[in-house]
């Protein structure tokens, strides 16, 4: 059985109690009398309906059935993720409370001036789950139908404008670096979500839209905006015909979206890797796993030291981006 409840602050609050009469326990993570014998909860830092929101909420089903105990599912929206981080944070380390990140949680660190958590030094991280390219796309009123066209006419004087989830978004940090490296003029239009930027592509009023495979594959489908190139270095199998930005004369480009999980940093270690073991569980399962292919993200399942290279790297990588473009969250 699943119960839900939902209760609105202005950070966008929302649960949902997650509980079930049977099990379906891996050995490597079974029920002990010491972990897990109580209620788990895992934090969201973004509104409900969004990627993020999504894949939280289909871990914690599976979660709730892998190992016997209710998953409350929280939604504490802001600052990109911040806001719900910092409550995650801030939680009894006791391996009870967990967050699910997406990309931004890489950026947030160089992009604002006062954060509440280091987010290498206050955080453990548990499980990478997964990448997805992002996909950029034209609106049909502006006439372009390719990359290549779109190259063309900026080289030829033509500043366009794109829009993307918010300054400082993965989408931001990567149309600003291929513009930087190829002296583009592209104007960088900053929206509060997928939804209000993706209607204004729709409409034509903005010419370039850059989000997730999730937020867009739909009005791809539907012929209402023309994809023109994917961030990652190799093509998605949900839109293979589209060619990569780094196949298109750019060598090395790679700007995947990604989602993790992670935990508060004096979380005891074998609780970690027990959390560890159910999320490799979880992902593992046909249903999961097909849930989240239609969602264009490709599993990992990274361990902890894996996800610490990652992070590393992404933080590095993006932050050197935001300090060099001197770019600032809205």
């Amino acid at each position: 059985m699943i119960q839900s409840k939902q209760r609105f602050q202005t950070l966008a609050l929302a649960a949902t109690v997650f509980a079930v009469t049977c099990c379906a326990i891996a050995p490597a993570v079974a029920q002990t009398n010491e972990f897990p014998n109580k209620t788990i909860k895992i934090v969201i830092g973004f509104t409900p309906g969004g990627a993020t929101d999504t894949v939280g909420r289909q871990i914690a089903i599976s979660f709730s059935k892998i190992l016997c105990q209710s998953v409350i599912v929280e939604n504490i929206g802001g600052a990109s993720g911040v806001i719900g981080t910092d409550a995650m944070v801030r939680a009894e380390p006791d391996g009870y409370t967990f967050a699910v990140v997406f990309d931004t949680h890489g950026v947030n660190q160089s992009l604002k001036e006062k954060m509440p958590y280091d987010t290498k030094k206050d955080i453990a991280n548990v499980t990478l789950i997964g990448t997805s390219p992002m996909v950029l796309v034209a609106s049909k009123s502006s006439g372009i139908s390719s990359f290549k066209q779109l190259v063309d006419e900026t080289r030829a004087g033509k500043n366009l404008s794109y829009g993307t989830i918010g300054a400082g978004s993965l989408g931001h940090l990567a149309m600003a670096t291929l513009a930087k490296k190829s002296n583009f003029e592209w104007t960088h239009i900053p929206y509060r979500g997928g939804g209000p930027m993706m209607a204004d592509a729709l409409a034509g009023h903005v010419p370039l839209a850059i989000g997730s495979i999730f937020l867009i594959k739909p009005h791809i489908d539907s012929s209402r905006v023309a994809p023109l190139a994917v961030t990652s270095t190799q093509r998605s199998k949900d839109l293979p015909n589209i060619p990569t930005i780094a196949e298109s004369g750019f060598p090395g480009f790679d700007a995947p979206a990604w989602w993790g999980v992670i935990a508060p940093v004096k979380t005891p270690p074998e609780m970690v890797r027990k959390m560890h073991q159910a999320m490799v569980v979880v992902l593992k399962r046909a249903d999961i796993a097909k849930k989240l292919d239609d969602q264009g993200i490709d599993i990992l399942a990274g361990n902890p030291e894996t996800f610490n290279t990652f992070l590393d790297k992404q933080m590095n990588i993006w932050g050197k981006i935001v300090i060099d473009n001197k770019i600032r969250e809205n």
